[in-house]
């Protein structure tokens, strides 16, 4: 459980959270175990100072790098179609802010998540630390093979819009389980849900748009 100050996480704060999260249930958002962590992860925290009085807005905002910590919606939506449960393995790929880390993280997970950018990298690690959030974050091509030795995995989000399903990534899944993946051009894509069967072939199920940065690696952008 998330436990900070009042100076970093104020009632103002608080209150714009639990008013965002009643936004998203309104938009389909329905997951308890997703909203109780929405509920608990300060996203002001994520982004730039200047940013906090809008971070409970339904919005993107620049992170640097030319990355951007996704709209809370895009969060909820990726995380809920998961259905992550408590103990389960989780592989990341785009850790950016470290926000939707943070939230998996908090679901009880066991989380690796890897970064292109390592000044994103640190700041990520800095602020899920001093959350006191545990996760294996890592640096490098996340469309690889880098996480491999430690799958497989029963979850893998991807957190950036690729061209394609990179195998590298959907043969580090669990038989039965589950990678949430943006495919589609560098401007728009349709979210995938893509399911391993037991016999080693992959139930892949298109389920709406958005937009992400690319994501950029060997067997990407």
């Amino acid at each position: 459980m998330i436990e900070l100050s009042l100076e970093l996480d104020s009632y103002k704060d608080k209150g714009a959270r639990r008013r965002l999260v009643e936004e998203l249930q309104q938009k389909g958002i329905v997951d308890k175990q997703v909203i109780r962590a929405l509920n608990a992860v300060p996203r002001h925290l994520f982004i730039h100072k200047d940013f906090r009085s809008h971070a409970y807005l339904d919005k993107a905002f620049p992170i640097g790098d030319g990355q951007t910590i996704s709209q809370p919606y895009t969060v909820a939506y990726q995380t809920q179609m998961l259905h992550i449960q408590k103990g389960e393995k989780v592989l990341e790929i785009g850790t950016g802010s470290g926000y939707q880390a943070a939230i998996i993280a908090e679901m009880g997970a066991q989380l690796t998540s890897i970064e292109r950018h390592i000044g994103l990298h640190e700041s990520a690690k800095k602020m899920l630390d001093q959350l006191g959030l545990k996760a294996n974050l890592l640096v490098g091509d996340g469309s690889s093979d880098l996480a491999n030795e430690l799958g497989p995995f029963d979850k893998i989000i991807v957190t950036a819009g690729a061209p394609k399903v990179p195998m590298s990534l959907a043969n580090q899944l669990a038989i039965s389980g589950t990678m949430i993946i943006p495919i589609g051009n560098e401007k728009e894509q349709i979210m995938h849900s893509l399911i391993k069967k037991p016999n080693g072939e992959f139930e892949v199920i298109p389920l709406t748009k958005f937009r992400f940065v690319p994501l950029i690696g060997e067997q990407a952008w």
